[in-house]
C-alpha cells in the first residue's frame, strides 16, 4: 500500500483502493475535468456542423485533432486546468481557457471563441455527470452485477436437487431445495436489472436558465431545442430534459439511484442468508494458507465477505437515499446544494461495486456441507404434518388439521417412527397409508 492511500481519509480511496479503481475514470477530479472537457468540444464541433456562419469554413481535418485534447487527456491536463481554476476561481470557466489554449496550439484561435457559445456552466456539468456516469454504469457497474447474478444461477443449478429444511420465523416449515432458494436471489436481481435498464441518463442542456436566451438572442432562426436534443442524443448518448431552469432536475438520476439501492438491499437479503447458512453449517468455507480468522481463536473461519457487503451496501444505500430525495429538489431556478452533493456521486458507487466484489468473493468460497443438511431434515419430520392433513382433507378424514396439531405440538421428538406409528392407528385403507408413509422431509419439497 503507498503511503497516500495510508493518508487517504476515505477506506475507498484508503484501505480499498485497489478493489475500486477501475471508477476512477469516471468519478474522480481527473475523471470530471475530463468529462467536461469532452463535452465543450463535441460541442463546438456540433456547432461547426449547423453551421453557425462563422464556423462554416472549420477545417474538417483539423477535428480528430480537436478530438484528441480529451482522447488523450492526460494527469497532466487536468493539473493545468487546475492550475487555472485557481485564478479564475471557476472550475467551468478554466476547461473553457484551457480548450482555448491547445486551439491557439492546434493554430485555430480564430475559432477559440465560440468554446461555451452560449453555455452556462450547467450545461457542462449536467452533461459530463450524467455521460461518465452512463459510462460507469456500462463498463463496470453492469458486467460486475452480471457477474453475480450468473455466479448465483450457476451455483441455483449446482445445487438444484439438494433438498433443505426451511424456515419461517426461524422455525421448521416444509421443505425447499437449495437451489431453488438461490433462484430467489436471481428472479429478483434481474427484475430489478430489467426496470434500472430502463431508466434514461438524463441531462439539462439550455443555457443559463433553461430557455436558449443567449442562443435565440444571437441566432434566432436556429432550431437550438432540436439542435440540443440532437446534441446529446447522437454526441453525448443523453436524453435531454426538455423544459428545465438552470440545472437538470435530477429525476431521472433519483430514480436511478433508488433503483440501485433496491439491488443493494437485495445483495443485503443475500448476504444475511448466506450468513446464517454458514452459522447454520450448511456451508463451509474453503480455506486459504496462511489466513487467520481469529487473533484469539485458531479454529475460527469467519464469514466475512458477507459482513463485508453488507456494511458497504448499507453504506452505499445511505447515500444513494440522500442523492435520490436531495438532487431533484433546488431553490427557485438554482442554487449550489447539488453540485457539492453530485461530487458524491462516485462514494455510493465505490461502495457498491466493493461490496459486489466482496459478495463474488464469498460465494466463491462455500462448500456444501449436504451432511449437516441432511441430518436437519432428518431430525424434523414434523414438518410432514402439512402433507399428511392435506391428504387426509383430500380423502374428506374429519379434522385433519386438528389431528396432526395435536400430534406434533407435543413435547415429544417427532420421528420417522412417531409418524409412521400415527398413520398406522389412522382408519384408512393399506394404499392410503402406504402414500403417507412415503413421505419424508426429503422428498417433501413441492415443484
Amino acid at each position: 500500500m503507498q503511503l497516500d492511500s495510508l493518508q487517504a481519509i476515505s477506506p475507498i480511496d484508503g484501505r480499498y483502493r485497489t478493489q475500486v479503481e477501475a471508477l476512477s475514470p469516471f468519478f474522480s477530479e481527473y475523471g470530471l475535468i475530463r468529462y467536461r472537457v469532452w463535452v465543450e468540444v463535441e460541442y463546438f464541433l456540433a456547432l461547426c456542423q449547423i453551421p453557425l456562419p462563422p464556423l462554416a469554413d472549420f477545417p474538417a481535418g483539423k477535428v480528430p485533432m480537436l478530438r484528441q485534447i480529451y482522447q488523450n487527456f492526460e494527469i497532466k491536463d487536468a493539473l493545468r486546468i487546475k492550475e487555472i481554476e485557481a485564478t479564475t476561481n471557476h472550475d467551468v470557466k478554466a476547461v473553457e481557457y484551457f480548450i482555448k489554449e491547445a486551439m491557439e496550439r492546434l493554430e485555430l484561435g480564430a475559432y477559440s471563441e465560440w468554446i461555451h457559445f452560449g453555455l452556462t456552466s450547467q450545461d457542462v456539468n449536467n452533461t459530463a455527470i450524467p455521460m461518465s456516469l452512463r459510462h460507469a454504469t456500462e463498463q463496470v457497474y453492469l458486467p460486475l452485477l452480471e457477474e453475480l447474478t450468473q455466479k448465483l444461477a450457476t451455483l441455483a443449478q449446482q445445487w438444484e436437487a439438494i433438498p433443505m429444511l426451511a424456515r419461517t420465523h426461524g422455525q421448521p416449515a416444509s421443505p425447499t431445495r437449495l437451489g431453488k432458494e438461490l433462484m430467489v436471489f436471481v428472479e429478483r436481481l434481474e427484475e430489478q436489472l430489467g426496470l434500472l435498464t430502463q431508466i434514461p441518463f438524463a441531462g439539462k442542456f439550455g443555457g443559463a436558465t433553461g430557455n436558449f436566451n443567449a442562443h435565440h438572442v444571437a441566432y434566432p432562426h436556429i432550431d437550438w431545442v432540436g439542435f440540443a436534443e440532437g446534441f446529446l442524443a447522437e454526441q453525448l448518448g443523453l436524453k435531454r430534459s426538455r423544459t428545465t431552469t438552470q440545472i437538470e432536475h435530477y429525476d431521472h438520476l433519483a430514480a436511478y439511484s433508488d433503483a440501485l439501492s433496491r439491488i443493494n438491499t437485495i445483495l443485503i437479503d443475500l448476504c444475511r442468508d448466506v450468513w446464517q447458512y454458514v452459522s447454520m453449517n450448511y456451508f463451509k468455507q474453503k480455506i486459504k494458507a496462511g489466513e487467520v480468522g481469529s487473533s484469539a481463536m485458531p479454529h475460527k473461519v469467519n464469514p466475512i465477505d458477507f459482513e463485508n457487503a453488507e456494511g458497504n451496501l448499507g453504506v452505499a444505500n445511505v447515500l444513494w437515499h440522500h442523492l435520490s430525495s436531495k438532487l431533484p429538489i433546488s431553490r427557485l431556478q438554482r442554487d449550489l446544494t447539488d453540485s457539492t452533493v453530485l461530487r458524491n456521486l462516485g462514494v455510493p458507487m465505490a461502495h457498491t461495486v466493493l461490496a459486489m466484489r466482496s459478495c463474488l468473493k464469498g460465494l466463491g468460497k462455500l462448500e456444501l456441507n449436504q451432511t449437516a443438511i441432511e441430518a436437519d431434515l432428518a431430525q424434523n419430520w414434523a414438518v410432514v404434518a402439512e402433507a399428511i392433513q392435506t391428504i387426509l382433507r383430500r380423502e374428506g378424514f374429519p379434522n385433519p388439521y386438528e389431528t396432526l396439531k395435536a400430534l406434533t405440538r407435543t413435547h415429544q421428538a417427532i420421528t420417522q417412527e412417531t409418524i409412521a406409528d400415527f398413520i398406522d392407528t389412522l382408519d384408512l385403507n393399506d394404499a392410503l397409508k402406504a402414500e403417507l408413509k412415503a413421505i419424508s422431509p426429503m422428498n417433501y419439497t413441492g415443484v
